[in-house]
């Protein structure tokens, strides 16, 4: 164990490989054998906190970090919380133009049909708002 790392925590904001979500709410999610408060990206590179909190924090720059790995996505699941919230269409231009699907819908629906899609190895990754 490096310095510093607190055991099943992300460390450095960062878990690298693919995880399912083994439980979701109270304001994080379990996944690999770890834990985090807060929401998170789960790409193909790994799991990274996510430093939003609301769906009117989704923008150009909170998915840069998807769209950095977009030749590696299909689709982008997005949690948007416990209320479904559609994303601006410049937006969705911006992923469609990557070349990544779309699919907006609660945090709990999108961890669950993440899980489901990773297990059969398609190009999913998901953005997931934590909820309480």
């Amino acid at each position: 164990m490096s310095e510093g790392r607190v055991p099943g925590q992300i460390h450095d904001g960062f878990l690298p490989g693919r995880h399912g979500i083994d439980a979701y709410g109270n304001g994080g999610f379990r996944f690999g054998q770890m834990s985090h408060r807060g929401s998170i990206l789960l790409l193909p590179s790994g799991v990274r906190a996510w430093d939003v909190s609301a769906p009117s924090a989704i923008d150009g720059p909170s998915l840069s970090p998807v769209l950095a790995e977009a030749e590696a996505i299909e689709l982008l699941l997005i949690g948007t919380g416990a209320d479904i919230v559609f994303l601006p269409e410049a937006l969705r231009q911006r992923l469609k133009a990557a070349g990544i699907g779309l699919d907006t819908m609660q945090t709990g629906a999108a961890a669950r049909t993440y899980n489901i899609l990773m297990a059969e190895n398609r190009k999913v990754a998901a953005a997931l708002i934590a909820v309480p």
